[in-house]
């Protein structure tokens, strides 16, 4: 009895220690069950940052995307530009930050993504008098971001959170960030 008890010991480390990045996989911002990460509006970019804890031992692929009401203005073939006022379609936008496994420390690491700005001009112009004139954003409000973070070809945490009221350029409060 006592031989298989060792070697049922045995196994289950052998198992645990095979496992080590799935073990790991309690990924979760640092500072408590409240944390938040910290986001700011570029104008047409949105950076959101933070410190993650619970890493595995592999790289790690951090990507934001992000929703957001642009603000556009539209040009005339003849370079005239009307007002702003533009009321184009939300879109959306991300951006990604790939950090390698040399870089987390005891299962953390900090990030800091930041989205790609839109395409400008619009393509087609739709919400100018025609499709001769320009459309070009000239500014977002986003809505929302979600932080996806991979590791080993999975995702291992994903945090979603809207913004109340849109963002204003610079820092986003953290009292209008909710995030779930």
């Amino acid at each position: 009895m006592r031989k298989v008890a060792i070697l049922g010991c045995a196994g289950l480390v052998a198992a645990l220690s095979g496992a080590g990045t799935i073990l790991a996989g309690n990924v979760h911002l640092k500072g408590g069950g409240t944390a938040k990460p910290t986001f700011s509006d570029g104008g047409l970019t949105l950076t959101g940052s933070g410190a993650l804890a619970g890493l595995g031992n592999g790289d790690v692929l951090i990507t934001l995307t992000a929703s957001a009401n642009p603000t556009a203005t539209c040009c005339t073939p003849g370079g005239s530009c009307k007002v702003p006022g533009q009321n184009p379609a939300p879109v959306t936008v991300t951006g990604s930050e790939a950090i390698p496994a040399s870089a987390i420390k005891n299962g953390n690491v900090d990030f800091a993504v930041t989205t790609e700005p839109p395409p400008t001009p619009v393509a087609g112009a739709p919400d100018c008098p025609n499709s001769s004139w320009t459309e070009s954003i000239t500014d977002m409000a986003f809505t929302s971001g979600t932080i996806t973070v991979m590791q080993g070809g999975s995702t291992v945490f994903t945090l979603s959170c809207t913004f109340s009221p849109p963002t204003r350029d610079g820092r986003v409060p953290s009292q209008n960030i909710t995030c779930s």
